[in-house]
């Protein structure tokens, strides 16, 4: 029963309708009996500033934000959490008494399911396949795990080097080396986790695949394939990975909901059930 006193959560984005978040969301809120919903909120890019205002006349306690948003809501906070400033990206705020805070959950997400399994990550060089916006959470949850090299898979030379400077003065523990697309055969071979930050795979080009058949047939037994993508579940990546190389394979959609589950703790000042969020997601 939503009434007067029912506080507001929601997701901005653009477009934002076909967001997974309120479906796992509104289903802990429920579980847990709270007074509080969680809409998506289409907001379009040049129309931030005025989406801000209008949130806090109306008090609404906390979103998260997706694309495009991500990186220019930054200047709009009030305060920004140290590992989001490294990231260069927010996907949770909240209100306080000071104004607008934000924060990243997809550091936490994306390393979440890995950090339950027995590894020394110490001695692991991750290979990241992308260079884009979304591999640095990636980068940033890898070296949050331990890891001391990271490798970074794109196929421009030169936007590789910037993202490898964009690092510079951030705090990064790890250190960055950069590769082409043609060294990828000879770095899966030697890696023990497999990131695809990329779009390759995704619906409705699910055929395709970031790594070849053959280059997976040498991915070593028991090292984990990750693909951020959860649209079509498997992907062609994590199938392939799985019946070549006999990989652990994790999607997106952990990611989804771990980072989910991330931002509720921190709106409710709670821990929350992740498998009622995991099983909401999974029905739909």
């Amino acid at each position: 029963m939503i009434t007067g006193k029912t506080k507001l959560l929601g997701v901005i984005g653009d477009p934002v309708e076909h967001s997974l978040s309120p479906v796992m969301h509104n289903a802990v809120l429920n579980y847990l009996e709270k007074d509080y919903v969680y809409v998506p909120l289409p907001v379009k890019k040049g129309d931030l500033e005025r989406a801000l205002a209008g949130f806090s006349a109306i008090n609404l306690v906390g979103f998260n934000a997706t694309i495009p948003h991500k990186q220019t809501i930054i200047p709009y906070l009030d305060r920004v959490a140290p590992e989001a400033q490294q990231v260069g990206a927010v996907n949770t705020v909240w209100r306080t008494e000071k104004g607008w805070e934000g924060t990243n959950t997809d550091v936490d997400g994306f390393i979440a399911p890995l950090a339950a399994l027995n590894r020394d990550w110490s001695a692991i060089t991750p290979v990241i396949l992308g260079n884009g916006g979304a591999a640095r959470a990636i980068i940033a949850g890898c070296a949050k795990l331990g890891c001391s090299q990271i490798a970074v898979v794109g196929r421009n030379t030169e936007k590789l080097e910037q993202f490898k400077q964009s690092w510079n003065h951030t705090g990064l523990t790890a250190e960055i080396n950069i590769y082409v697309w043609d060294n990828l055969p000879e770095l899966v071979s030697q890696t023990q986790l497999l990131v695809n930050t990329t779009p390759i795979g995704m619906s409705p080009q699910t055929e395709d695949s970031p790594v070849a058949e053959a280059a997976l047939k040498h991915f070593p037994q028991g090292a984990i394939a990750y693909d951020l993508i959860y649209t079509p579940r498997p992907t062609r990546f994590l199938q392939l990975a799985q019946d070549t190389g006999g990989a652990i394979a994790f999607d997106g959609l952990e990611m989804l909901i771990q980072q989910g589950a991330k931002a509720l703790e921190l709106w409710l000042q709670q821990s929350v059930p992740v498998e009622v969020m995991r099983q909401a997601v999974r029905d739909r």
